[in-house]
C-alpha cells in the first residue's frame, strides 16, 4: 500500500498533527509519499519538522518551472481526461468567485500530482483540509489518477462551504474524515445525503506512550501556558483583561505565551497599556520538546479560542497531567468538561478571569485529579495508533475496492 499526503504548506511548526500521523501510519507499514505546495517560510524549530520537508516533494516551492510541463504532458498524453478535469476545475472557479490564476494554479499543480502520483504508483491520495489541497486531489482524481479522501479540521472550512465546493468534494471522495462529531455534523450539514455514509469520524490523537505525567509541583505555581499561532481566532487578546483584576491577589502569577503570528504587536500593545510585563512571556514558537517541557511545568494550559477545530496541545496537555481552560465550541466539549478543566463562553472576558481564578486557587490534589482525568481521556480516545489503524483500514478497504 503506497499512499500520498498532500499538504498546502509542510511541515509547518503549527502542523505536527500531520507529521504524527504520517509516522504512525508508517510504523504499522503504510508507505507514505509526502507532497506539498510550498514550503513554510518561517524558521523550522523542531529536528523531526526539518527531517520532514526533506522528505517532502514540492509542487510549487523550487518546481513552478515544471507546471505548465506537466500540464503541457498530461494535455498530449491524456487529452479526454484533461478537458474533463478542466471542466471541473472552472466549476470551482465559478462556485469561488474568485481570481481565476488560483484554480489556473489548482489545476497545473493536479496535473504536476498526477504526473508524480503515476511515477510514484500512488494507490490513493490523502489531503489534509477541504480547501485547496482536496481540490488538488480531486482534479488529480479527474485526470485518472488515484482515488482520494481528505481530512475535514475546521473553523475556516465552514465559513464558506459553498464557495470551497465542499459539497461538490464530499461527492467525489471515496471517503471523508472528520475529525469529532461536531466536525462531522457540519459536513453532513453541506453535503447530500446520498454521500453521508463517506463521513468518518477518526480523532486526532497523540503518542500517548511518548508522554510521562509532569511531576512538576502545583505548590506554588503560578505559571498558565497558552501554546498557539497568535491570531485573531485564539483569543490571546483577552488574556490581558482577564488577568488584570487577578494580579493583585496572585502577584507570582505568570502568563506565557508560546507561538507567534500577526497579532503578535496588538498583543504586547495591550500588555504594555495595562503595565502588566511582568506577568507575561511571549517566547515565540518552541521545539515540540521545549514546548513539552514548558507545558509540563505550568499550572494548567490555557485557550480562549472563538473558533476551532480540536487542538492537539489539549491532548498534549493532558497527557502530561495538566488541566485545562477551554472556551465551549466546536468538538472541544467532546474531550474537555468540569473534570479536567474549566469550560468558558468564548469571548466573555469575566467568565474567563472566574476560571483563572479558580485555576490559580484550587488545591494541588484537585489540580492532579482534573489532570489526570484528561490523561485517562486522551489515551482512551485520542491515541494515534488508534487513528493511523483507522486510517489503514479505510484506505485498505477503497485500495481493494479500486482493484476488485
Amino acid at each position: 500500500m503506497k499512499i500520498g499526503y498532500l499538504s498546502n504548506i509542510y511541515p509547518v511548526t503549527s502542523g505536527t498533527f500531520i507529521r504524527r500521523e504520517i509516522h504512525a501510519l508508517e510504523r504499522q507499514g503504510v508507505t507514505i509519499k509526502r507532497f506539498a505546495f510550498r514550503t513554510w517560510t518561517e524558521e523550522l524549530v523542531d529536528p523531526a519538522d526539518i527531517a520532514e520537508r526533506e522528505v517532502t516533494h514540492y509542487l510549487l516551492s523550487g518546481n513552478s518551472k515544471n507546471l505548465l510541463k506537466n500540464g503541457l504532458k498530461t494535455l498530449l498524453g491524456r487529452p479526454k481526461y484533461f478537458w474533463r478535469a478542466l471542466k471541473i476545475a472552472r466549476e470551482l472557479n465559478r462556485n469561488a468567485k474568485g481570481p481565476l490564476v488560483h484554480h489556473i494554479a489548482y489545476f497545473l499543480e493536479a496535473c504536476s500530482l498526477f504526473v508524480e502520483t503515476e511515477k510514484e504508483a500512488i494507490d490513493h491520495v490523502h489531503a489534509h483540509y477541504s480547501t485547496n489541497t482536496a481540490a488538488v486531489a480531486m482534479l488529480c482524481r479527474e485526470l485518472g489518477g488515484p482515488t482520494f479522501s481528505f481530512t475535514v479540521h475546521g473553523p475556516d472550512e465552514f465559513d464558506a462551504p459553498y464557495h470551497s465546493s465542499m459539497p461538490l468534494k464530499v461527492a467525489k471522495a471515496a471517503f471523508v474524515v472528520a475529525i469529532t462529531d461536531f466536525c462531522k455534523s457540519q459536513i453532513v450539514r453541506y453535503s447530500s445525503y446520498d454521500h453521508w455514509h463517506k463521513i468518518k469520524v477518526f480523532r486526532c490523537g497523540i503518542a500517548t506512550d511518548e508522554f510521562t505525567p509532569s511531576n512538576h509541583t502545583f505548590d506554588d505555581n503560578y505559571q498558565l501556558v497558552c501554546v498557539a499561532r497568535m491570531s485573531g481566532l485564539k483569543g490571546q487578546m483577552l488574556f490581558p483583561e482577564a488577568i488584570a483584576p487577578l494580579t493583585e491577589k496572585y502577584p507570582k502569577l505568570k502568563i506565557v505565551l508560546v507561538g507567534d503570528g500577526d497579532i503578535r504587536p496588538l498583543l504586547e500593545a495591550k500588555i504594555k497599556e495595562l503595565q502588566l510585563e511582568n506577568f507575561f512571556d511571549l517566547c515565540g514558537w518552541q521545539s515540540n520538546k521545549e514546548v513539552h517541557r514548558i507545558v509540563g511545568e505550568s499550572r494548567a494550559l490555557i485557550l480562549a479560542s472563538f473558533a476551532e477545530g480540536l487542538p492537539i496541545v489539549f491532548m498534549e496537555a493532558f497527557a502530561l497531567g495538566r488541566p485545562a481552560v477551554a472556551t465551549y465550541i466546536a468538538g472541544i466539549p467532546e474531550l474537555i468538561d468540569e473534570e479536567c478543566g474549566w469550560v468558558v463562553p468564548a469571548g466573555s472576558i469575566q467568565r474567563l478571569t472566574e476560571a483563572l481564578d479558580k485555576v490559580l486557587a484550587a488545591s494541588p490534589a484537585e489540580l492532579e485529579a482534573k489532570g489526570a482525568e484528561g490523561r485517562r481521556r486522551v489515551e482512551q480516545q485520542h491515541d494515534i495508533n488508534g487513528l493511523a489503524s483507522n486510517l489503514k483500514a479505510a484506505f485498505s478497504e477503497q485500495i481493494e475496492r479500486n482493484n476488485s
